[in-house]
């Protein structure tokens, strides 16, 4: 057999289209991962790539996020969530959607498919799987994206849950310990860039009165993936690891909604997909 290899896209916002750039290159040209593990964003991503849907979250970073529907000031007076996050993942991705996420696809791939939330009780990673999914039924896409004070907490199964970064920004030893041989890292930051802790302190005090715990995992997040960075760079040093990450976010942040950036974040994320077939020894072929 051969070896088993996974990718981990980190999320980021409306930064997740340098992934989603990367992604779809994979798709174009051939490439193709036995796990994909997604956070926030990227569970986003993840979804669209194992269901063979090229282009789609482009359209849904571009266009669809430029909507006021999909995220605004409005969206948080009426709803207490600037994301409205049913509208992502039900009113546009449902089966009679502007652009539906093909269920039987993801399905019927037999990659594996991780998303990767966190339990607004415990503060704890959870991670769900294609068993946890039903056609229309997006809830886990929800709960992987959902931003603390900036979302409310989204229920599975009657379970609050918020953004899979507070937990576990960057899975990698996950994917390792599901037997990944080789992984792919997905940052939408450059490597280099450490994350400061000042803005998740800001919503952890916000926080910290309904979910201790939850509010607890954000005040650490920034420590816990520049940590999690070094490690990704103690694994590439081994050959075990691949690390795709921007040069620079083309002036995008996790809410920029400036169409030219983001299409310009989009390419260079797609021509930076370059560099993983030599990683993992794929034979690229072109089907664009």
């Amino acid at each position: 057999m051969g070896e088993k290899i996974g990718v981990v896209d980190v999320g980021g916002g409306y930064r997740g289209i340098y992934a989603a750039g990367v992604l779809d290159y994979c798709l174009d040209h051939g490439i193709h991962f036995d796990l994909g593990i997604g956070v926030s964003a990227g569970s986003a991503n993840i979804a669209s790539y194992t269901a063979g849907q090229a282009r789609r979250n482009r359209q849904f970073y571009s266009e669809f996020g430029l909507r006021k529907e999909y995220a605004s000031a409005g969206n948080f007076i009426r709803k207490r969530s600037y994301l409205d996050l049913d509208y992502v993942y039900g009113t546009l991705s449902n089966s009679d959607g502007e652009s539906p996420l093909d269920y039987e696809a993801i399905m019927c791939n037999p990659a594996e498919m991780i998303t990767v939330a966190t339990e607004a009780e415990t503060g704890e990673s959870k991670y769900f799987t294609k068993a946890d999914l039903a056609q229309n039924r997006y809830d886990i896409f929800k709960a992987s994206s959902a931003i603390p004070v900036v979302c409310t907490p989204q229920e599975v199964d009657g379970v609050p849950y918020y953004d899979g970064a507070l937990a576990d920004p960057v899975p990698i030893v996950k994917a390792f310990q599901m037997g990944c041989d080789k992984v792919v890292l997905l940052l939408t930051l450059p490597q280099d860039q450490l994350r400061s802790p000042k803005k998740d302190a800001a919503l952890a005090r916000r926080l910290k009165h309904i979910y201790p715990k939850a509010a607890k995992a954000l005040e650490s997040r920034a420590s816990t993936y520049n940590a999690s960075v070094m490690l990704a760079k103690a694994f590439a040093q081994q050959g075990k690891l691949l690390i795709v990450a921007p040069d620079d976010t083309c002036g995008v942040s996790t809410l920029t909604k400036d169409r030219e950036k983001l299409l310009a974040f989009y390419e260079k994320g797609y021509w930076d997909g370059v560099k993983i077939a030599d990683f993992i020894g794929a034979d690229v072929r072109v089907s664009v």
